[in-house]
């Protein structure tokens, strides 16, 4: 056991110079992540999280992963209720009415999936399951998490001759 004023480690496997968290997931956990970005922004910022979540298999990068996820989500939530800016809707507007491509295989409301995904993170954080169970709620919340994604960025908006209109039924402010 080392003592406050000890140069001796207690865990002679880690020193000083060692990193407890690998490179790249320690980028990955850097990447600045607030309600200032947009909503594609913060969505693969989230994506990559639960990406490399899956790789991990340090304990210490997994939970800070989680963490970091978790944390992204809560953001989501706002960016979700958040108007769209210009630029993302010139990005979900289409110049013709072929709905059926552009359909998303999401039964519920985004709002609603990201409330899913922090459900089953913090199941994650917890530790209370078994090692396989970890690995497939993982898998589910990275598989959850991509068909979010793919919804969210699915286009919303066609132009008519009299300007933007939703692709299907009339415009709501503030739904993605």
């Amino acid at each position: 056991m080392a003592v406050a004023n000890s140069n001796t480690f207690a865990r002679p496997e880690i020193t000083a110079a060692q990193s407890v968290i690998a490179g790249n997931i320690a980028a990955l956990l850097k990447i600045p992540l607030s309600a200032t970005h947009d909503l594609f922004q913060v969505v693969d910022i989230c994506q990559r999280y639960a990406d490399e979540l899956i790789e991990v298999n340090n304990h210490a990068e997994y939970m800070a992963l989680c963490g970091r996820l978790l944390a992204g989500l809560n953001v989501l939530k706002v960016v979700l209720k958040s108007p769209l800016p210009k630029h993302l809707i010139e990005q979900l507007t289409v110049n013709d009415n072929n709905y059926d491509e552009y359909r998303s295989p999401l039964s519920t409301d985004s709002e609603t999936t990201c409330e899913y995904c922090c459900a089953l993170t913090m199941v994650l954080l917890n530790q209370q399951i078994t090692l396989d169970q970890q690995e497939q709620i993982s898998e589910l919340l990275f598989e959850l998490l991509s068909m979010l994604a793919e919804d969210l960025k699915a286009p919303r908006f066609i132009r008519t001759t009299t300007g933007l209109a939703m692709i299907e039924g009339e415009a709501v402010p503030g739904i993605h």
